[in-house]
């Protein structure tokens, strides 16, 4: 994983991509630090943190889109996944290099805060919090950004279906607020996450009757509680959606709050994503 690591971050730094990101992320983050607190004279630099969230929709496709697309284009992937090392530490190693990448940029701003300590009271507490919530949002978004990038050898496709991703995932709380909420929908909904869930136990073990077993399972389960008491499917889509919104979880951040279960669902968030990607890069090693 470290030889992994280093080449990694040492190609951001031998390319634009790396100094082009820091940049970038400076720029925008000092646009909405002198918007959001210099102009109105306001303490409080959660605000520009909550701000410059629009900014991973360009720099998160940055640096994941050639992460593994450009490998594959190159065919150098096949070198790489017959080497012998676990395709873990390969998926980890990219994932650290561009989560370090995003930190420095982090660390390079922490100038701000500090210049506006300068000026006037600043709650330390609440200003750490909401970097630590904004540090482990962004990991998340970057872990999606990898498991894009290994499903193409194109990079701008890899790039754009990164941003599409990423701005669904940002806009999650207004989609959850439109989604139906009728017993028809939810029951539908249901049935699809069931399918998805098979699908993935089935690509993850190869062991059909197991999948099976688990579908024809979750699916009675799913009808008796239908037939027996369908309130239960109220407002399912709702709940779900909301449940997956990056930006609810930032919430308790943005505030100073720090909460073990959005810590939590940001590693799994995280975790998970990575762990798809393991499971594309298994089946190509063997196939």
């Amino acid at each position: 994983m470290v030889s992994i690591f280093k080449k990694e971050l040492k190609n951001y730094f031998t390319t634009l991509t790396g100094y082009g990101f820091l940049g970038f992320f400076v720029l925008i983050t000092g646009y909405f630090f002198v918007s959001q607190n210099i102009v109105v004279a306001s303490a409080n630099y959660n605000d520009t943190l909550a701000g410059s969230m629009i900014m991973f929709l360009i720099l998160v496709p940055v640096i994941t889109m050639r992460l593994f697309a450009e490998e594959a284009r190159q065919k150098t992937d096949q070198l790489l996944y017959s080497a012998p090392i676990n395709v873990t530490d390969i998926v980890a190693g990219k994932f650290f290099a561009a989560v370090l990448l995003f930190l420095i940029g982090l660390c390079i701003t922490f100038t701000f805060p500090a210049v506006l300590s300068l000026f006037g009271d600043i709650d330390w507490g609440m200003t750490l919090v909401g970097l630590l919530g904004y540090f482990m949002m962004g990991a998340c978004l970057i872990s999606v950004g990898i498991f894009i990038s290994v499903l193409t050898d194109n990079q701008i496709v890899a790039a754009a279906a990164t941003f599409a991703s990423i701005f669904l995932l940002l806009m999650m709380d207004n989609i959850s607020s439109s989604a139906p909420i009728s017993v028809g929908a939810s029951l539908g909904f249901v049935i699809i996450v069931i399918l998805a869930i098979t699908f993935l136990i089935f690509t993850s073990t190869k062991n059909f009757p197991a999948s099976g077993i688990f579908a024809l399972l979750a699916l009675v389960v799913t009808g008796g509680l239908y037939l027996f008491k369908p309130s239960l499917f109220d407002g399912v889509i709702v709940s779900v959606l909301s449940w997956l919104s990056v930006l609810n979880r930032f919430e308790n951040f943005y505030m100073g709050i720090v909460s073990i279960s959005d810590i939590i669902y940001y590693i799994t968030f995280s975790l998970a994503f990575l762990y798809f990607t393991v499971i594309v890069i298994e089946k190509r090693r063997w196939s």
